[in-house]
């Protein structure tokens, strides 16, 4: 177990990298902090050592990308409709090239928003994604090309820029 100092210092450094990973899969404020509670209970209950801050980052990662899957698989969650969905708001104007792109990626499929997220906002290279998803470097470079080609779609872009 560990001290209460290790764990706020955990949540400081990566409190956010969690949220937005859980908003990302599960589109849900409610849903992400319980996910966010569930992931930082885990960590303060392991007894797990980390070589490195890069290795606790992604054992973070990892406990959280499987405790949204664990949430998205259950029966309740398959059986019930999230507020968000019903409502159909249009979003403000502000911001309103972010939230475009921010819809797009929220668009495509899972495999696709995972590798995107984890390059473009955390700045993990292939080889460190293909660690984190358990997936071959090969698999994670297909993965980008092809979320990369749908972005172009969705967003009408001409694909020079990264």
């Amino acid at each position: 177990m560990r001290s209460e100092e290790e764990v706020h210092t955990a949540i400081e450094r990566y409190g956010d990298t969690v949220r937005r990973l859980c908003l990302l899969r599960l589109k849900n404020h409610a849903d992400t902090e319980d996910i966010f509670q569930t992931v930082f209970l885990k960590y303060a209950l392991s007894t797990m050592r980390f070589d490195s801050q890069e290795h606790e980052k992604a054992w973070l990662i990892r406990v959280t990308l499987n405790a949204c899957k664990d949430l998205l698989k259950s029966f309740f969650r398959s059986r019930t409709v999230s507020l968000e969905e019903l409502l159909d708001q249009p979003a403000p104007e502000a911001e309103e090239k972010r939230t475009w792109v921010l819809e797009a990626v929220l668009s495509l499929p899972q495999k696709y928003r995972d590798v995107i997220y984890l390059h473009y906002y955390e700045g993990y290279t292939a080889a460190e994604i293909g660690g984190i998803l358990k997936k071959n470097v090969n698999t994670v470079y297909t993965l980008l090309a092809r979320a990369r080609q749908q972005l172009k779609e969705l967003l009408g872009g001409d694909g020079d820029e990264e």
